[in-house]
């Protein structure tokens, strides 16, 4: 009798330090926002992956912040790449109180999206969009883990004018703040290194009919042409640039189009080949930690990577690691820290400066043979 009464009281014992333990777990909820429906939901589903094997890899270091032990949850929303349902999306996560938020995709959901996050001061962190507007208002929580439009644009223009020597240029865009802002970049350096535009053309995020404008300009004969858009348009554009002749001509475009996803896009086109495109940040085999980040990727979702998973990541950790050196999960405490990030990625070695901009941001230039991305640099 007195041993069953001595179980019973060590059951109890046992049961109330579990009760406390389970107290001191504090649930601590990351927003992530991209496209997980419609054409760029290969994208969208891409960047959720990274936040999500961030999450569980911070939560398999049971992590303590202000004395509790955190365990992170992911809030996933979809913006279908379209800007009012983005700015909904980032209003829905400030009311559902995240202590932070991963996204968004597009410069077009992110910009609108930035203004709602300052205002209800939760800090986000993007790994895809790089339009340079987006760091112009100067949000103090709003920060960018990718080189911009700015490196992109005139990366590319260097390379066609002073390595491929070529002169006449033909350009596209799909009126978004990413295509237009990536164009215009593009457009500016191209002409101050001496090459000539021959043609402006512009389309939407949801075409896939382009014979028209590439009919158009075709009669002025470019070397090239630079597309400002997405993959889901660049694919069959390069198909019907092969149905109208234009196989010789180089196809340009930044981050957008710089997927896995453009080869099945274009269905077997020679004019994959012709692909030069550009991403901010350094190949997967020059990044700090990218072959053994990527095999661990590829064997939990097999088949889904796309360009910027590596940067959502990465930016699930930086602001994590903002609320360890902070001690505190609350954004209006460790939001200041983001700002002195110093954090070694999986892409880089993580630094800000004051804009909330990456500091020495890398930049790759791709080419595509046999239907697979080669880095050039």
């Amino acid at each position: 009798m007195q041993m069953k009464l001595k179980l019973t009281v060590a059951a109890a014992i046992a049961a109330v330090a579990g009760i406390a333990s389970a107290q001191d777990v504090q649930t601590v909820k990351i927003g992530h926002v991209a496209p997980v429906s419609g054409a760029q939901a290969h994208y969208g589903k891409d960047n959720e992956n990274g936040v999500r094997m961030a999450i569980e890899d911070l939560n398999a270091q049971n992590i303590v912040i202000g004395g509790k032990k955190i365990k992170f949850e992911i809030q996933a929303e979809d913006d279908a790449a379209d800007p009012k349902q983005g700015a909904a999306a980032a209003q829905k996560l400030c009311d559902a109180k995240v202590a932070g938020v991963v996204g968004h995709l597009n410069s077009g959901t992110t910009i609108p999206a930035s203004k709602v996050y300052n205002d209800c001061g939760i800090p986000h962190v993007t790994g895809a969009a790089t339009n340079p507007n987006l760091t112009k208002p100067g949000y103090k929580t709003t920060y960018r883990i990718i080189a911009n439009d700015n490196a992109l644009g005139a990366g590319l223009a260097f390379y066609a004018a002073d390595t491929l020597k070529l002169k006449k240029v033909a350009i596209i865009d799909d009126r978004t703040a990413y295509g237009q802002g990536v164009a215009e970049v593009f457009k500016r350096t191209a002409m101050a290194k001496g090459m000539t535009v021959v043609d402006e053309q512009f389309t939407t995020d949801k075409a896939t009919d382009f014979m028209a404008i590439l009919t158009a300009i075709k009669a002025k004969a470019p070397d090239a042409i630079f597309y400002g858009g997405m993959d889901p348009q660049a694919g069959p554009m390069l198909r019907q640039m092969e149905q109208l002749g234009l196989s010789n001509v180089k196809y340009f475009g930044g981050d957008g189009i710089c997927t896995s996803e453009i080869a099945k896009l274009a269905a077997g086109a020679k004019t994959l080949n012709n692909v030069v495109c550009a991403e901010g940040g350094a190949s997967l085999q020059k990044m700090p930690s990218g072959s053994a980040w990527k095999a661990k990727y590829d064997a939990k979702y097999p088949g889904q990577f796309q360009v910027y998973s590596p940067y959502t990541y990465d930016a699930t950790f930086v602001l994590v690691d903002a609320m360890k050196r902070a001690n505190s999960v609350d954004p209006k405490v460790y939001t200041a820290k983001l700002g002195e990030t110093n954090f070694k990625g999986v892409t880089a070695n993580i630094a800000f400066e004051p804009s909330g901009e990456l500091k020495n941001p890398a930049m790759t230039l791709y080419i595509y043979k046999d239907g697979k991305k080669d880095a050039l640099n």
